[in-house]
């Protein structure tokens, strides 16, 4: 596999501003076209920001997850399926550390830094399709996994499979490229339509011993149990991002196309004291969310920085953090989004602007957790005084 240049950025979050105003240029009419971003993904790899959560002594930049979230928050304002790709390929960098050994995500890392591998996901434990059969001193995969977010256009994947008789989840590190492996361009949903996270096919493809994660595997510490927070971290990121780059899309439309309602006595729209207390609205409603966001990012670093040494109090009091930006980012980000065509009107459905992409990006990817499970969960919490409990998806 080829070496590519990159291009050390200086200062990650300008880096992030400079693709996200890029990617903005074109990213309507890629909601349109669907199918994979190449060249935007080919632009994050050129950015060397798929190496900034990576420690510097491993070629990476060595960024924190709170650098990581900013650069996803950055992007999805401009594009969510992109944000979202390069938030998970984060996610699996993550689970390679948490899972396994040093031995084994160690090279992983430093390939990935090297060679700017961009790494998708074929983990999904709810399809239990995929069977892990015994090989002559190896594992086998074989069946069809869904929701393999960024998996096309990717170098490595971390895929699971559960193992025939015990039924015991194997998680492994994988090259996409894998004899037997078949990514399957079937992605078409409303939103997110460029985040290919279609199906994959696994045919007999072998898995070496190396290759697994099971040293400590997952949920076997509090450490261990971090990546789901993570991944609903990435979510509230994405979320407050898109909700941040309706209202700055909205903002730009009123200011220059609205105009106000013929009943108003306002000379312009920006006067219209209907459309100030909307956008007063959608202000409080985003600075609420940005500091639940922020403080649960922050909070997230503090775990990882503890090690092994995170107990299962503190893992708790994270995920109760992290389950309340996700309420408010979510409720908040949904109806800003579909609420932002009060305040600039109805040329503002116009086809070609796709103004309700935000809101499709965002009812598409809230839908993979519900809600409701999250509120139970701070509702035990805030009665009963009962920390979330960990599983593989929260």
């Amino acid at each position: 596999m080829s070496v590519r240049p990159r291009v050390v950025p200086l200062d990650p979050r300008r880096t992030a501003q400079a693709l996200a105003r890029d990617f903005a240029q074109t990213a309507a009419e890629r909601d349109a076209r669907g199918g994979t971003p190449k060249a935007e993904r080919d632009a994050l790899r050129a950015s060397g920001l798929l190496a900034l959560t990576i420690p510097a002594e491993l070629g990476g930049l060595g960024g924190n997850w709170a650098d990581m979230l900013a650069v996803v928050r950055t992007l999805a304002r401009a594009d969510a399926s992109l944000a979202h790709v390069y938030g998970f390929h984060h996610l699996t960098l993550a689970t390679l550390r948490l899972f396994g050994n040093a031995g084994q995500w160690r090279p992983w890392w430093e390939q990935t830094a090297l060679r700017g591998w961009f790494w998708g996901n074929a983990l999904n434990p709810l399809d239990t399709r995929t069977v892990a059969s015994r090989g002559e001193g190896c594992h086998e995969f074989s069946g069809k996994k869904s929701f393999c977010s960024g998996a096309i256009d990717s170098e490595m994947l971390v895929a699971s499979a559960l193992e025939e008789g015990s039924r015991r989840l194997l998680i492994a590190a994988l090259p996409t490229s894998r004899s037997g492996i078949t990514p399957h361009h079937d992605w078409d949903s409303i939103g997110q339509r460029q985040t290919d996270s279609g199906s994959m096919s696994f045919e007999r493809v072998r898995v070496e011993p190396q290759e697994l994660l099971l040293d400590p595997g997952p949920l076997s510490t509090p450490f261990a149990c971090l990546r789901p927070l993570l991944a609903q971290l990435v979510f509230c990121h994405t979320f407050l991002g898109i909700a941040e780059g309706a209202f700055e899309e909205a903002r730009g439309y009123t200011l220059t196309e609205a105009r106000p309602w013929f009943r108003s006595e306002a000379a312009h729209v920006t006067e219209d004291p209907y459309v100030l207390a909307r956008y007063g609205e959608f202000w409080v409603g985003l600075e609420g969310v940005r500091l639940l966001v922020e403080r649960a990012a922050a909070h997230f670093d503090r775990a990882w920085q503890a090690g092994e040494r995170l107990d299962a109090d503190a893992r708790g009091a994270l995920a109760v953090d992290i389950a309340a930006a996700k309420v408010a980012s979510t409720r908040t980000g949904l109806d800003l989004a579909s609420r932002i065509f009060e305040v600039t009107g109805a040329r503002a459905t116009h086809g070609a602007l796709r103004l309700d992409r935000h809101w499709r990006n965002l009812r598409t990817q809230s839908l993979h957790d519900p809600l409701d499970y999250k509120l139970h969960e701070l509702g035990d919490w805030a009665l009963n005084g009962a920390a979330p409990s960990p599983s593989f998806y929260s």
